[in-house]
């Protein structure tokens, strides 16, 4: 060990001025103090004799003026020997100070390569202290410090090279780097400079408070095994932080309450089996935050309560096959955050709480096939969150009591085939919320007691060919619902028991072939619910028992071939409900024991060739208007 710590120490700069030689400064300085008297002497019997008008200078005034003046002169000289012999001095002196602590450095480098532990310490503390004293080697000393912490190190005593003693050394080492990252404004400062951990392991330290505002600083591959290693209260705010490839295995790594501002920190390729790293209450405000590639599978990380206004977090192309990943009631302002192309077979992530005003947020392309991802009770009311071409297949998407009052959320071209996604008592009252173009073929969507009060919320274009997409008890009371152009070959999509009381829902050139589409017991009462140019060819679509008292309700144009449905036992008090230019060709429609009391039903221009169509038991009064062909029919009460 003694061979690999030492490194051979650079000399900057000369300690010996840069003078001229005495045999050739002597005859040049003589030769210019000569000239300057002969000068002096001329100059002064000129000067002397002009200011005396006329009359001759007198030569004791000149030789008093030339001495002097020489004398002034030879003051300068006296005081230039006297700079060039101080800085012959100190350059003596510098000499004696570099080949001291060139010595200090040797010997300190020796201690650290030392058996005994307590010289180890010594050692530290020595190179410590040299790196204080020598500013212009002191990257040298903190690199070699950190070469100490790169060594090979075991922490069980049965394995072969552990030594006594040695994790208090190591921990003496982290203490005095954090010591000096706290003030960048000291002399003896370490901030800004390089800091090499590459493939350390680590049992325990503090770096708490720690100021990284410049250079580099490297964790590559480092293991976190055991113990507590804390970076509470950090500022990374430039240079760059480097923890990719890390390995956390056990303990807990800490960045609580931490400020990540500017420049880049890395956990790219990183691997968590178990253990806690938590970043909770943290604020990131600018830079990049990465950790892409990465593998989840066991232990907890936390961004619980962190900010983000600015900059940019990616955990795109990882793994989450087990532990857990917590975002609970962070707030994204700003900037982006990246799950885009990560595969979830297990463990959790929770965004629940979560507050995503201004940002965006991506989980595009990403495959849930088992484990649970919650965003319960967030609140997006600007930016985007996009988990379009994503992949349930498996595990549980939790959505449920979300506020969507702003911005745009994409589920577009999305598969549901298996699994739970729960959007269950959420709030769309503003911005677009896109499911077009989804496949549900497996599984269960519940959007369950929502409330759709504004915005636009678009289904366009999507198949329900398998499991269960439930609506009920949901209430639309404003903006706009799209359904239009979606196919129904099989599974369940239900909205029973839901209340369209304003805005518009639109099922127009939908197709239904196969599956069930329940309506029983809803209520319309205001708005526009459209079918129209709909086509029913198999499968089952119920409104039994609803009621249509103020809205309008279109099945114009649709098409009626096969199949069932079925308004049994609704009620038409009011608004408008359009059968018109229907062709009723097969299957079966149904309106019996329906009643009729004030609204208008219109199958103006319909054609009936095969099929059922059905009104029996139905009941109605006076004020009902039925349209069978150009005219509208008042029918007589409890005729059908």
């Amino acid at each position: 060990m003694t061979n690999r710590l030492p490194r051979r120490v650079k000399q900057d700069g000369r300690h010996t001025p840069n003078l001229w030689p005495v045999w050739l400064v002597a005859p040049a300085a003589l030769l210019l103090v000569g000239a300057a008297a002969y000068g002096l002497y001329h100059g002064a019997e000129s000067l002397l004799a002009r200011e005396s008008t006329g009359k001759p200078a007198k030569v004791q005034d000149v030789i008093s003026t030339t001495v002097t003046t020489l004398t002034l002169i030879g003051a300068v000289l006296a005081a230039l020997y006297a700079y060039r012999k101080q800085l012959l001095d100190e350059g003596t002196s510098h000499r004696a100070d570099a080949t001291q602590l060139t010595e200090r450095y040797a010997k300190a480098a020796e201690q650290l390569g030392h058996d005994q532990a307590a010289v180890r310490l010594a050692g530290v503390y020595a190179m410590a202290r040299l790196a204080d004293d020598w500013p212009e080697q002191r990257q040298v000393c903190i690199d070699v410090l950190c070469a100490y912490l790169r060594m090979p190190y075991s922490t069980v005593p049965a394995q072969p090279g552990f030594r006594h003693g040695e994790r208090e050394v190591r921990l003496t080492i982290i203490r005095i780097i954090h010591d000096h990252l706290q003030d960048p404004a000291t002399s003896t400062t370490w901030c800004g400079l390089n800091l090499d951990f590459t493939g350390a392991t680590f049992d325990g330290g503090d770096f708490s408070g720690s100021v990284f505002s410049g250079g580099q600083v490297s964790f590559n591959g480092s293991v976190f095994s055991d113990g507590r290693v804390s970076f509470n209260g950090s500022v990374f705010s430039g240079g760059q932080v480097d923890f990719g490839r890390s390995t956390f295995s056990g303990g807990h790594v800490s960045f609580n309450g931490s400020v990540f501002s500017d420049g880049r920190v890395s956990f790219n390729g990183s691997e968590q089996s178990d253990g806690r790293v938590d970043f909770s209450d943290s604020t990131f405000s600018g830079g990049r935050f990465s950790f892409s590639r990465s593998t989840f599978s066991g232990g907890k990380i936390s961004f619980s309560g962190s900010e983000q206004s600015d900059g940019r977090v990616s955990f795109s192309g990882s793994t989450f096959s087990g532990g857990r990943v917590d975002f609970s009631r962070s707030t994204f302002s700003g900037g982006t955050t990246y799950f885009s192309s990560s595969a979830f077979s297990d463990g959790r992530v929770d965004f629940s709480g979560s507050v995503f005003s201004g940002s965006q947020v991506s989980f595009s392309g990403s495959e849930y096939s088992g484990g649970r991802v919650s965003f319960s009770g967030s609140t997006f009311c600007d930016g985007e969150a996009d988990f379009s071409f994503t992949t349930f297949s498996g595990g549980e998407a939790d959505f449920s009591f979300t506020t969507f009052s702003g911005g745009q959320i994409y589920f577009s071209r999305s598969t549901f085939s298996g699994g739970q996604v729960d959007f269950s008592r959420s709030t769309f009252s503003g911005g677009h919320s896109y499911f077009s173009s989804s496949v549900f073929s497996g599984g269960r969507v519940s959007f369950s007691n929502s409330e759709y009060s504004g915005g636009r919320a678009s289904f366009s274009g999507s198949v329900f060919s398998g499991g269960e997409a439930d609506f009920s008890f949901s209430a639309f009371s404003g903006g706009q619902v799209d359904f239009n152009g979606s196919e129904y070959s099989g599974g369940r999509v239900s909205f029973s028991r839901s209340t369209f009381s304003d805005g518009q829902v639109d099922f127009s050139f939908s197709t239904h072939f196969g599956g069930q589409v329940d309506f029983s017991f809803s209520a319309h009462f205001g708005g526009q619910v459209d079918f129209s140019f709909s086509e029913f060819s198999g499968g089952e679509v119920s409104f039994s028992r609803s009621a249509f008292s103020g809205s309008q309700v279109s099945f114009a144009g649709s098409a009626y071939t096969g199949g069932q449905v079925d308004f049994n036992g609704s009620a038409f008090s009011g608004g408008e409900v359009s059968f018109g230019r229907s062709a009723f060709s097969g299957g079966q429609v149904s309106f019996d024991r329906s009643a009729f009391s004030g609204s208008q039903v219109n199958f103006t221009d319909s054609t009936y060739t095969t099929g059922v169509v059905s009104f029996r038991y139905s009941r109605v009064q006076t004020s009902a208007l039925v349209h069978w062909g150009p005219f509208p029919t008042i029918l007589p009460a409890t005729q059908p």
